[in-house]
């Protein structure tokens, strides 16, 4: 072996610590895409480069690479979409709200939100210096070595990632020429060029803030998992149902309305305590051996797993049936197996000598632009996360997690404030954040909201009041008739025989709880089917017909693959409204009314009918509720859903769903739909909306670019479609429920959630955006999560006002709930909609069925 070859092994097997064994071992890292740098004063691995590094993109030059203070690339993954968010300015296109976004509606409110200040030293700058080396050295941990030699002169704040170094001061001249020594002598001459004086609000400096601060939170002693960091040193363990909690945080420094600040939220990490070995054997055990490698297959691919020996999380994305711990794989220019490499790595011992190897499938690249992997893991050391679908139907797991998981608004801003306050008392955090010249507010943000006035719900031809702080008029609805709902004159009820009884009582309470609410039913056609494989389809396919009008389906149980084969043939292959409901549901006897009623109105509603309504003064308004779904069942297919209104009263909507392959930008499918629901408006109303109000849910973190670049210019596109002299007002609004933000208010002295109808538009706003957040809904445990409005393009120029109350009326009007709900109702049905394609059907609804709500 070569001197060079040894130095670039062992530089390998230094950094090999959070590494899986078997991912393809990438060489030594370019400068922005470089790991960890070793301890300061480390040197180690010695060699150079055959010429000297390239030249840096603006793009190199402007973001931060791992480095700062040994991050490793992996742990800037947390929010790091956000910062591409960041650079989205839509509100100055917006002459509207250029001065003011900010509404007047409304009774204040104080509230705190979990937000801490960042507080810097005046005229704060974050400087940026170009590094080169000569002779160059090809080791990145011998360039860190060598140029912190010189702390006389760089000072002892600084962050360097083998290209780039960052500094908290000035160097005297703009061009600083170092020398140093490698320990075998070598002379080697260092170049510091200044390159950027980084304000505090440079994206670059925001970035530098989130990696402090994760540096912050590693020496606290947190573990980085997935996003977020935990202390495992503090578990929370349900020992009866095998399961440990980890407490932690969810962290993320932005620049606000007003300044730049810290937002941070209380995060949970359930751990199972079986490993993977463990639930294979188990599952053996179940099964039997024969159906043993499909059925272990469907079990563990897709799910998560943990390495404790290194805190990392992977997905399991196949199970390699030909290897096990025996098997080598090459590390540096020697093989070793996979047994021996945890023995000297890790100091692990494994036990089962023949289990098989999972497979993940690693989406980094090495620097030459191929993708690593697959990494191998062995089951004995990988622990399950999370919860099976099983877990989550167990109300006695759910109820105890939840007492641990579930905080209140005081408990979560009790422990969100003895986080900070610990952070200030830990000697080597307030070092670190003292040499960059940063510290954190000591309280909590506090800040003035406003409580929008209650609706009036109007149902038939009574209107009526709801409790604003229950947010719910189940209890005045009843015995009020619905605004309208079609006779039910021929339909269909499916039952087994076990289940007669279940079905019979069902019919007797519907034909109770129907008069009063004005939904008239005829008596249904009574039908048995076996309990067996199929036989539940062939009796739809024999009965049901295009005269049917509704069919109600009894299950025994909740099995996937009898819900999929009803939904499947009633809104595929034969379009007929239908519901299923549960035999354990119906047991209840103490609970039917409840449920039958729920049931009816839910019948009513697939079938055309209009529950209730709120007020909506805007005239030839249509709203677009647009969300999107990942079939992971289809190869990973986009499907996206398109749910437009119909009338004022906003109780007809008009539904469309797209399916497109994977890599199909969303919108392209969904252009169309939107023509169609415009269309369909045309025929309802006999002329065109004048006004068209968009929300847009579905857009994760650093998607935000492509809806304001690309999806406004396709809707645009669907409405020029219908002629060049139609050009209505349109608005196009982002609705982000995955949101860190918590807002608490302070009641006679207490710390409770906000009342629904709450709203805040100003200091955890962005500047460069016209947003605002709702909190609609009204929890009865834990705290209560708003949800996050951006308005992205808006030509209707209403006022923040009505935008705002627009919003939350809308939020009353999902039939599906006689309450108000966390998002507008048109982005929950097109949500019930891409679930049911995506979970059941696989294919797109008949168009028979596009005017109804037969998703609810």
């Amino acid at each position: 072996m070569t001197g060079r070859a040894r130095a670039r092994s062992r530089g390998r097997a230094r950094g090999q610590e959070t590494a899986a064994p078997g991912a393809s071992q990438a060489r030594e890292p370019t400068p922005s895409a470089a790991a960890a740098p070793s301890q300061e004063g480390e040197q180690v691995g010695r060699g150079r480069q055959k010429g000297t590094p390239g030249p840096f993109s603006a793009q190199a030059l402007t973001q931060i690479s791992a480095g700062f203070q040994q991050v490793k690339l992996g742990e800037r993954g947390g929010r790091r979409f956000d910062f591409h968010d960041a650079g989205v300015n839509t509100r100055q296109a917006m002459e509207h709200v250029k001065e003011s976004k900010s509404g007047t509606t409304g009774s204040a409110i104080q509230l705190s939100a979990n937000f801490f200040r960042i507080l810097s030293r005046p005229q704060w700058v974050l400087y940026q210096y170009h590094v080169d080396f000569k002779p160059p050295m090809e080791s990145r941990r011998l360039r860190s070595a060598l140029l912190f030699q010189h702390e006389e002169a760089l000072g002892s704040a600084r962050s360097f990632d083998g290209a780039l170094l960052f500094l908290p001061l000035r160097l005297d001249s703009k061009e600083t020429v170092l020398h140093s020594e490698t320990r075998n002598g070598e002379k080697v001459q260092i170049t510091v060029t200044l390159t950027n004086e980084l304000p505090p609000t440079s994206p670059v400096c925001i970035q530098f803030y989130n990696i402090l601060f994760r540096r912050i939170l590693r020496i606290l002693n947190m573990q980085q998992i997935g996003r977020n960091y935990y202390n495992p040193n503090d578990p929370l363990n349900i020992p009866q149902h095998r399961l440990t909690i980890w407490p932690g945080y969810t962290t993320t420094i932005l620049r606000y309305e007003s300044s730049i600040m810290l937002c941070i939220d209380v995060s949970h990490k359930v751990l199972r305590s079986e490993t993977v070995l463990d639930f294979m054997a188990n599952l053996r055990q179940q099964c039997g051996n024969q159906r043993f490698a499909d059925i272990c297959a469907k079990e563990l691919v897709g799910l998560i797993v943990l390495t404790k020996y290194n805190n990392k999380t992977y997905r399991i994305d196949g199970i390699a049936w030909d290897h096990t711990p025996n098997n080598t794989f090459k590390r540096g220019d020697t093989d070793i197996s996979f047994k021996n490499y945890y023995k000297t790595q890790y100091g692990l011992e494994i036990t089962d000598g023949n289990q098989v190897l999972l497979i993940s499938e690693v989406k980094r690249r090495d620097p030459t632009g191929a993708a690593k992997g697959p990494a191998m893991l062995i089951p004995e050391l990988c622990y399950l996360t999370g919860l099976t679908d099983k877990m989550r139907g167990d109300f006695n797991i759910m109820k105890d997690l939840s007492t641990h998981t579930r905080l209140t608004p005081e408990q979560r801003e009790g422990r969100l404030n003895r986080f900070v306050t610990n952070a200030q008392k830990t000697a080597d955090a307030q070092v670190e954040l003292e040499k960059w010249g940063l510290s954190f507010d000591k309280q909590l943000l506090s800040l003035a909201g406003r409580v929008l006035p209650g609706e009036r719900i109007f149902q038939g031809s009574r209107s009526y009041e709801y409790n604003p702080w229950a947010a719910d008029w189940s209890r005045e609805m009843r015995g009020v008739p619905v605004i309208s709902s079609p006779t039910l004159n021929n339909w269909f009820v499916f039952h087994t025989r076990r289940n007669g009884n279940e079905a019979r009582s069902l019919m007797q309470t519907l034909d109770k709880v129907s008069g009063p609410l004005g939904i008239r039913l005829q008596r249904a056609i009574m039908i048995e089917y076996e309990d067996q494989q199929g036989s539940l389809l062939r009796a739809l396919q024999h009965n049901v017909g295009h005269q049917t009008q509704m069919v109600v389906v009894v299950l025994p149980s909740n099995r996937k693959d009898k819900y999929d084969s009803v939904k499947k043939y009633l809104c595929v292959d034969c379009p007929t409204p239908s519901q299923c409901v549960l035999s354990r549901t119906l047991s209840r006897s103490q609970a039917l009314m409840t449920v039958a009623t729920k049931i009816v109105l839910q019948m009513a509603c697939k079938m055309g009918g209009e529950l209730w309504s709120v007020e909506i003064p805007l005239k030839q308004l249509m709203i677009v509720g647009i969300d999107c779904y990942h079939d992971t069942d289809s190869g990973k297919r986009s499907i996206g859903a398109l749910v437009a209104s119909l009338n004022q009263t906003m109780s007809r909507w008009f539904s469309k769903c797209v399916l497109q392959h994977k890599g199909q930008e969303i919108m392209d499918g969904l252009k169309m739909a939107l023509s169609a629901a415009l269309k369909d408006y045309l025929k309802f109303n006999n002329c065109l909306p004048s006004r068209i109000i968009v929300y847009r849910d579905g857009v994760g973190d650093g998607q935000l670019h492509s809806v304001v670049n690309y999806e406004i210019a396709q809707i645009m596109d669907s409405i020029k479609s219908l002629g060049h002299d139609y050009t209505p007002k349109l608005s196009v609004v982002v609705v982000k429920k995955r949101i860190s933000t918590r807002l608490f208010a302070h009641i006679n002295g207490k710390v409770t959630n906000p009342p629904p109808g709450t709203v805040v538009d100003s200091e955890v706003t962005r500047p460069e955006w016209y947003d605002f957040y709702i909190v609609s809904q009204a929890v009865r445990q834990g705290s209560v999560s708003p949800t996050h409005y951006n308005v992205v393009y808006d030509t209707s120029g209403l006022k923040p006002d009505h935008m705002q109350r627009l919003t939350y009326k809308l939020c009353h009007m999902y039939y599906n709930w006689q309450g108000i709900i966390r998002v507008p109702a048109p982005c929950q049905y097109a949500h019930k909609l891409a679930f049911l394609v995506g979970q059941s059907l696989h294919k797109e609804p008949s168009v028979q069925l596009d005017d109804l709500l037969f998703y609810l």
